[in-house]
């Protein structure tokens, strides 16, 4: 705790607030008064009455976060004379010192070849933006539902932040990146990892794809394949300043993995001048707050990938998911809906290419984001099993928790350090060659990290028991990642189809080799 009141007080001095009107009680050194508290406590006023007038440090750390210290800070009344605090609680842009709560290149005692010092000035940097504009409003709005709100999109246009999340390119270059912690001529997929995996930290899955995740894997077709350049540069600049928002629109009830059974057709008018398009989206991220619409379309002839402008014609629906409606997830109406030819992206009859190629990034920053987020629930399980106190022992103490936890973290560092292994190729290849060789491995990435996943959440519940199925207190983060964490199993392609991709692909580098 920072800016405690300067009064000291002896143990003993303490302990004779123990009366109907006054109630004190200490915690890591701190003194606190209750006494004008005790009919707004939450758990009721027997609780605080139960521990007046003693050290209440192993019975709050058994019951709260020790954000709710922060909270009701104002509470504190001075120090217990001549001792000091020992609770270590990360300051702004800290590193975590719980074990395995960093990747094992943000750890003092270990080496990588892969990052350098523009990646770890830029981790500071992002952490310090995250933990500041965006920790607030996430845990915010993925209570109450509400979308990513317009100030903290022009905060993070500002910073740069939106066109880092679109990963290395010319895009970058000459915009000033979080005060210039990184060259955007220098950014490559590892502070692109970065940007990705500090963001997840928040926990908060719902408003983690609400936060503009519709830019990530919509806009990429916009900077790749759009043929006018006029076109290009006034969306992305539209996008990129936070005025206008852009999200990808394949799925159909019709068809999910199943790209190519797409029903929404696009017919051309007599003249050739326009599109006609009619049919439905659905489980659309971002949808009902976008103002254009990445649109998989059947052209007659194959598929074709269109720029719909939001526009007459163009219905949106929230839809209700087991993940916080902050997302935005939408089911999408386009009724005769006259769209430019002019708005077409890549060859006509030809968007599998562009809907293929724009899979690689977006399944890869899925991957960023579970991993990451496994990382937290490992950390917030190590955390609790140590001053969780059960059977007169902490958890950590019973040796079936810590099996529980050797899997966790077996997994957690397996698939990080196979994510780094992939970034690595994606930062030696051409967007051309990454598009050849690396569909399959990033498919079973994905694939492998959403199992673990579940491995994951399901022993982390066992850990926490009722607190991981509670929403709020101790269990939220648990309770987050266990309703949440099938979304990275299904979107950007299921388990199933991605693990058979990835076989595939190595059925075609297969040579005439026999046993």
């Amino acid at each position: 705790m920072e800016n405690v009141p300067a009064e000291t007080f002896t143990r003993a001095e303490v302990a004779k607030h123990n009366t109907e009107d006054s109630v004190r009680f200490i915690i890591d050194s701190v003194v606190y008064d209750v006494s004008e508290f005790l009919d707004a406590h939450p758990g009721g006023e027997a609780v605080l009455r139960q521990v007046a007038g003693q050290d209440a440090t192993s019975a709050f750390y058994n019951l709260h976060r020790h954000e709710v210290l922060i909270k009701y800070a104002d509470l504190a009344v001075g120090t217990i004379k001549g001792e000091k605090q020992t609770i270590v609680v990360p300051k702004l842009g800290e590193l975590s010192t719980v074990p395995y709560a960093e990747p094992l290149w943000l750890t003092p005692a270990f080496k990588s070849p892969y990052f350098n010092a523009s990646h770890r000035k830029l981790q500071r940097a992002m952490r310090e933006f995250t933990d500041t504009h965006i920790l607030p409003e996430a845990l915010e709005k993925e209570r109450t539902g509400e979308y990513v709100s317009q100030d903290l999109i022009d905060k993070m246009s500002k910073a740069g932040v939106l066109h880092m999340r679109m990963g290395p390119g010319k895009h970058l270059h000459g915009v000033n990146l979080l005060d210039g912690a990184v060259d955007g001529k220098e950014f490559d997929y590892f502070h692109d990892m970065i940007v990705s995996q500090e963001q997840v930290r928040v926990a908060c899955r719902g408003f983690q794809d609400g936060n503009m995740a519709g830019m990530v894997i919509g806009l990429t077709c916009i900077l790749n394949f759009c043929k006018d350049l006029a076109m290009k540069k006034r969306i992305s600049d539209e996008v990129f300043s936070g005025q206008k928002k852009i999200c990808l629109a394949i799925t159909e009830a019709f068809a999910g993995s199943d790209v190519a059974g797409l029903r929404t057709t696009a017919k051309k008018t007599p003249d050739g001048k326009h599109y006609i398009v009619n049919g439905t989206k659905k489980w659309i991220t971002n949808g009902v707050f976008s103002d254009y619409f990445v649109t998989g379309v059947n052209t007659g002839k194959g598929l074709s990938v269109l720029l719909i402008p939001r526009g007459e014609g163009v219905e949106t629906k929230p839809i209700k998911t087991s993940y916080s409606p902050a997302a935005g997830t939408t089911f999408i109406t386009f009724d005769n809906v006259k769209v430019p030819v002019e708005n077409l992206l890549g060859e006509e009859h030809k968007g599998i290419y562009v809907i293929l190629s724009n899979f690689n990034h977006e399944r890869w920053t899925m991957a960023c984001a579970t991993i990451r987020y496994m990382r937290v629930v490992v950390e917030e399980s190590l955390k609790w099993a140590h001053q969780r106190l059960v059977f007169g022992k902490r958890l950590i103490d019973q040796p079936v928790i810590r099996l529980k936890l050797a899997k966790m973290i077996a997994l957690c560092e397996a698939h990080q350090s196979w994510l780094e292994t992939i970034t690595y190729q994606m930062c030696q290849m051409p967007y051309a060659e990454q598009a050849k060789h690396l569909g399959g491995p990033i498919a079973l990435l994905k694939m492998s990290c959403t199992r673990a996943a579940h491995d994951i959440a399901d022993e982390a519940v066992q850990i926490w028991g009722g607190r991981g199925l509670t929403q709020t207190g101790m269990g939220r983060v648990i309770e987050n990642f266990q309703r949440t964490y099938k979304f990275d199993a299904i979107l950007g392609g299921a388990e199933e189809v991605l693990g058979d991709l990835g076989v595939r692909q190595a059925m075609k580098g297969m040579p005439k080799a026999m046993l």
